[in-house]
């Protein structure tokens, strides 16, 4: 912008930053990549006198833009680009075409005159909506004028056009103006309207072969002369030409994609797609997932709206031409993403190898954090030591979709697919060989908890279908596809076929990897010996993505958790948290589709899916670097204040423990697993009666009651109060319109409930005489309800009366394996509660489906309430006997529970009301706040005390499992920064090695010589420009990362 305010003349000037100046290849053998001889290449638009409006090119002084120097250049871009304006012009005028990776309007408004500023607030207040959509309401009549004003000619006559343009030529003068712009829609008046009219009509033809404007002497018409181009604006009939005057040598295929159109057929084509509506519908599926279907029906409908269709001179409707022209487009679109992905993957650039002779996997993009060694793994990776090996780990995730469905239609033979193999999905023809030696297997049922995924495996996908889903290996921390490990489910989710996608890849993380790894080196063996997870030196863990992990039963929890193995805060829920939601859109569209086709347009999903990952490795990357700093110092700092309660011997032999059961999970035992059975009731209960079994033998009986003991005394009395409890939840259940039915139920067990207790007051005053003196005390003048009468067990007497000291112990033993079998039934509870909601929300469809889902969503919920007031009432009971007893430290391991840590630990406990009213923002967040490494998980999980000076075998051992949990997130997280830091410096130099094998690859066709000097040079143009833009991938993120060694020196 000029100084004085008023607006530029200037013309836009586009920029590309960092490209060689010259053709040759930028790199010489001595030469390193950080070499500052590159120079910054800039291109304008320079207006010449009769001649239009050619492409110039500056090269800056390499001193001046060394990419070193670049970043740190305090300029603006206008600055510099301002002083290279004034300097002279060594390099002249380059009429070739460079094509930029940035660009850059120099040349932007002051302020936005759309930005409502008359707010401090960046957010909009509630209610107040968009301020000018309701100055627009006020102006509707003036643009409805306007609207209605231009389907007449207004003050021009009598032809007009679909450009910007909008002044009416006569129809030579349209000719004339549209020579070059021959897909454009006229209008013509005809007297009434506007009607619209080919430009085929008035004489306009496509010459091809020739430069723009030039006749060809002796032009060779196309077949028919009724050439059909299909362009995003519409379907064109057009007149198109051919040269054959033997100025142009090229087939009529060539001419064509020449002119930037793309043939239906390779032998006298009737119709061809521009190349703009196939690169807009290849970035419409991947960003909305459009089916071609609903891109060729909207163009369609931009062409007839009406359905009436102009009769054409061969008696057939437009209509129908639009309709023929549909498989064409297919054809034409599948062919040209096939096309589009060679040509990325340097398939083009090979000397050797030709298209068809791709390698399995050569076109998947690589995840540039991962280990890619000869890539991005520093020398001397190999001689890590043991402790930090984790470093350099692949970690992979497993996982399966069902939605992605194939029904059983076409056939390999009819429809193979482009892509056999080359990027995501594995080769099929060797993929069916495969399952064919595996077909009459019958998967071995679960041994944990009921996975469908296994019970189900041999369970056809359906009739009418061929695939029940797809399979994939992808990277597990930054959640991308791998090459050549997708494939199709026949059968449910087949351990055979996860195999085989391992083989392809490597792998660390399954839904139910505890049932997949025990015939994995079986199978491995037998598909390949030589597989390098056979090798002696390859360790592999087996692990259960987090979300999935408290389905399983207790021992797979310890044994496959993420938390408790060494390698950073991951969770293996990478394809769960956004890889199948990004490919489940396409499902209505590919399970209508061919085997190949279906594949091919899934591969070149995957492609973009990756692509998009990689483009923003910066911010993702750093942000969990920041989370990783952020949670060090806190956890550690935690870990230290429990190990300071802690006899230091003990802590120490446990730290022995823990540092050889991580080296070899196998020959040592899990810190995470108890020894000590958790207590229970009914063992507690059992318990008593042997030690009454052995008084009775020695004559030592001390029961007051031939036919009840202490020990059954106590429990009857904890039974009546789970009656009690039943009988006041099923109160609440009644309302004043309560059928007599179930009011007689309810009187009829109340009044049973009653008897029962009047009959244990009769055997309790036996044992505490003292207790009719505190019931006669207790009783007011009011009726009491019977789930509110007093028991008087010893625990609600307290120091009210004296109390047998054996009685005081029995229920404390009992108390104590109720609230611990309480904590169990809500753990259970609230995972199940998960599993259905999650199902009901993800599958469920239909009326009667989801009434028997809420049914036990209900059922469940009264579990829940249940075990929260038994848990409830065990605690008061437990801190009254300590009191008793002289325990110290219950009130700190029995801790209170509150209704908000009733909450599962793999997701946030939300119903549909609560989801109603939350935005999706908070729900992600929630759903982050809730995994164990997050320290938000409720105490429940991770129920024990360190605080305690007289503790059972059972409270000592959740002491040490705490204390284990505790050492392993802070773990956990500074391995996560390790980690991160090392995936950062891998990406830098990913970029590197793929930047200057890009540049490598721009003259790799030269050294056979005899190569057209046009294709030559495209070859080094495109090279050049992918290259430029694994540069500024590589400089944007060095810079984004520039502060991420300080940030870690401070925080470690």
């Amino acid at each position: 912008m000029p100084k004085d305010g008023r607006k530029s003349k200037k013309p836009k000037i586009k920029i590309s930053t960092y490209t060689p100046t010259t053709l040759e290849a930028p790199y010489a053998s001595n030469q390193p990549l950080g070499s500052s001889s590159r120079t910054l290449q800039t291109t304008k638009l320079k207006y010449v006198p009769d001649a239009g409006f050619k492409l110039a090119t500056k090269a800056a002084p390499s001193g001046l833009c060394a990419p070193d120097a670049a970043l740190n250049d305090t300029r603006t871009t206008e600055e510099i680009l301002g002083s290279w304006l004034d300097a002279s012009e060594q390099n002249g005028w380059d009429p070739a075409y460079i094509d930029s990776f940035l660009e850059k309007d120099l040349l932007p408004p002051t302020e936005d005159p759309e930005a409502d500023t008359s707010d401090d607030n960046p957010r909009r207040p509630t209610g107040q909506g968009d301020r000018a959509k309701h100055e627009w309401t006020k102006h509707i009549d003036i643009y409805l004028k306007c609207l209605i004003t231009g389907e007449g000619r207004g003050s021009n006559r009598p032809t007009t056009c679909n450009c910007d343009n909008t002044g009416l030529l006569c129809g030579d003068c349209m000719k004339k103006s549209h020579s070059s712009l021959p897909l454009h829609r006229i209008q013509k008046w005809n007297g009434h309207f506007f009607v619209r009219v080919p430009l085929k009509s008035l004489g306009l033809r496509i010459q091809l072969g020739h430069p723009p404007g030039e006749l060809c002497p002796k032009p060779d018409t196309a077949w028919g002369d009724d050439f059909i181009i299909i362009d995003i604006d519409g379907v064109h009939t057009l007149g198109v030409d051919y040269c054959a005057c033997g100025c142009s040598t090229k087939s009529q295929v060539i001419q064509l994609l020449e002119r930037r159109l793309y043939p239906a057929t390779t032998i006298n084509p009737k119709s061809a797609a521009t190349f703009r509506v196939l690169e807009i519908f290849e970035l419409l599926q991947y960003e909305s997932k459009v089916s071609p279907y609903e891109l060729y029906n909207s163009i369609s409908r931009l062409t007839d709206n009406t359905g009436i269709g102009e009769v054409k001179s061969l008696s057939t409707s437009l209509l129908t031409s639009l309709q023929d022209r549909y498989p064409s487009f297919l054809r034409m679109v599948h062919e040209w993403r096939h096309l589009r992905l060679l040509k990325r993957m340097k398939r083009g650039h090979d000397p050797i190898r030709s298209a068809s002779e791709t390698k399995e996997g050569e076109c998947a993009l690589l995840c540039p954090p991962c280990p890619h060694p000869k890539i991005n793994m520093p020398e001397g990776w190999e001689d890590e030591p043991e402790e930090t090996r984790y470093i350099h780990a692949l970690n992979l995730a497993l996982d399966a979709c069902f939605r992605l469905k194939r029904k059983d239609v076409s056939s390999e033979k009819a429809d193979p697919g482009l892509s056999k193999g080359f990027s995501y999905f594995v080769n099929q023809p060797k993929f069916l060989n495969y399952l064919e030696n595996y077909k009459d297997e019958v998967e071995p049922k679960s041994t944990c908890s009921r996975h469908d995924a296994v019970n189900l495996a041999d369970v056809s996908p359906g009739q009418g279908y061929a695939a029940s889903g797809v399979a994939t290996v992808e990277c597990a921390r930054h959640n991308m596809k791998r090459p050549s490990a997708v494939c199709d489910l026949q059968k449910g989710e087949r351990l055979v076929i996860m195999a085989l996608g391992l083989l392809q890849t490597f792998f660390i993380s399954y839904d139910i990897a505890c049932q997949w790894s025990k015939a994995l080196i079986a199978r491995i063996t037998a598909i390949d010996p030589t597989s390098p997870i056979l090798q002696s030196n390859v360790k592999a863990r087996f692990l259960v993505p987090k979300f999935h992990l408290p389905a399983h039963i207790a021992a797979c929890q310890t044994k496959f958790a993420f938390m408790f193995t060494p390698g950073g805060a991951g969770d293996g829920e990478g394809g769960e948290r956004g890889g199948w939601g990004e490919a489940n859109p396409l499902a209505p569209s590919t399970r209508e589709m061919g085997p190949g086709t279906r594949r091919d347009t899934l591969d070149f999903n995957f492609g973009d899916y990756n692509w998009r990952k990689i483009t923003g490795l910066g911010a993702s990357l750093l942000k969990k670097m920041d989370t990783a700093l952020s949670k060090v110092a806190e956890n550690t700092i935690a870990h230290q204040e429990l190990e300071e309660t802690l006899d230091p011997v003990m802590v120490k032999d446990w730290t022995a423990a823990m540092v050889a059961w991580e080296r070899d999970p196998i020959q040592n035992p899990n810190p995470f697993e108890t020894t000590v059975t958790v207590p229970t009731q009914t063992a507690v209960r059992r318990a008593f009666a042997d030690e009454e079994a052995a008084a009775i033998a020695a004559g030592k009986d001390t029961s007051l009651s031939p036919e009840i003991s202490p020990s059954v005394l106590i429990s009857r009395g904890i039974d009546l109060e789970a009656d009690q409890r039943a009988l006041k939840a099923e109160m609440k259940q009644t309302w004043t319109h309560s059928r007599d039915r179930e009011l007689t139920r309810i009187q009829l067990r109340s009044n049973a409930l009653v008897r029962r207790i009047e009959s244990w007051y009769q055997v309790l005053q036996l044992y505490i005489p003292t207790t009719v003196l505190l019931r006669n005390k207790a009783t007011g003048p009011k009726s009491v309800a019977p789930y509110d009468l007093q028991l008087w067990l010893p625990s609600q007497i307290g120091r009210q009366a004296p109390v047998d000291s054996r009685l005081i112990e029995i229920e404390y033993a009992l108390r104590e394996a109720q609230a611990q079998e309480a904590l169990t039934t809500l753990r259970r509870c609230l995972q199940r509660r998960v599993t259905v909601y999650d199902l009901k929300k993800r599958w469920l469809r239909g009326q009667a489906p989801n009434t028997k889902a809420l049914n036990l969503l209900g059922n469940i919920e009264g579990q829940i309430a249940t075990a929260r007031d038994e848990y409830r009432q065990a605690r008061v009971a437990l801190l009254a006997l300590g009191d008793l007893l002289k325990k110290t430290g219950l009130e700190r391991f029995y801790l209170p529970l509150e209704d908000a840590d009733i909450r599962a630990m793999a997701t946030p406990e939300l119903d549909e009301r609560d989801e109603e009213t939350m935005t999706s923002k908070q729900k992600e967040k929630e759903k982050r706040r809730t995994y164990e490494t997050g320290r938000t998980v409720s105490w429940i999980w991770r129920h024990a005390s360190a605080a305690l000076d007289n503790h059972t075998e059972y409270e000592a051992e959740m002491i040490k499992i705490e204390w284990a949990k505790s050492r392993a997130r802070a773990a956990r997280y500074h391995e996560e920064v390790n980690i991160v830091r090392e995936e950062m410096r891998r990406t830098i130099r990913f970029f590197t090695w793929k930047e200057k094998d890009w540049y490598q690859s721009a003259t790799a066709k030269q050294t056979l010589g005899g190569i057209e000097e046009d294709y030559n040079e495209g070859l080094q143009a495109y090279a050049k420009r992918q290259g430029a833009i694994c540069l500024g991938l590589r400089r944007k993120f060095e810079h984004m990362w520039s502060g991420v060694d300080v940030m870690c020196a401070r925080s470690l």
